[in-house]
């Protein structure tokens, strides 16, 4: 069994790659972790035909998925399973067929059980797509194991 890093980066990013290899939908949708760090999180996904809309757009919900898992990411850095408790989002302008977007969630409070966490949308020129706001409750449990004495 491999030892849990002591490392704040270190931890963060094995989280990150243990949380990423179970989370069969932000593989599907395309998602790939751009940066990992205590707290803070960075994912892309580029738009489909499949994530189009009847106004050429793509649907909210797509958008509202990266955010959500990038927001996820970055609270689940400590290795303790954290999940959303609230969160809301506000559409800013659409995005497009062929648009890669970058998700960047940043936590803002954390104390106790409870986290908040910020994350802006943009597409592959820097425009805003999107701000999203997540709450977040610590539950019992790991994301990594524990290494067990012999």
């Amino acid at each position: 069994m491999n030892k849990v890093p002591q490392d704040p980066q270190a931890l963060a990013q094995a989280c990150a790659q243990a949380m990423f290899a179970r989370d069969q939908a932000s593989q599907t949708l395309g998602m790939q972790i751009v940066k990992i760090a205590p707290g803070f999180a960075r994912l892309q996904m580029s738009v489909s035909d499949t994530m189009i809309q009847g106004h050429q757009s793509c649907h909210g919900g797509y958008i509202f998925a990266l955010a959500d898992s990038t927001f996820a990411f970055a609270c689940n850095t400590y290795n303790v399973v954290t999940v959303a408790s609230g969160c809301s989002i506000e559409y800013i302008a659409p995005a497009k067929l062929g648009d890669v977007l970058t998700a960047t969630a940043e936590e803002k409070a954390r104390k106790g059980r409870t986290g908040t966490y910020d994350v802006r949308i943009e597409n592959q020129n820097g425009q805003l797509i999107a701000l999203f706001r997540g709450k977040s409750y610590s539950v019992r449990g790991t994301l990594l194991a524990e290494e067990t004495p012999a």
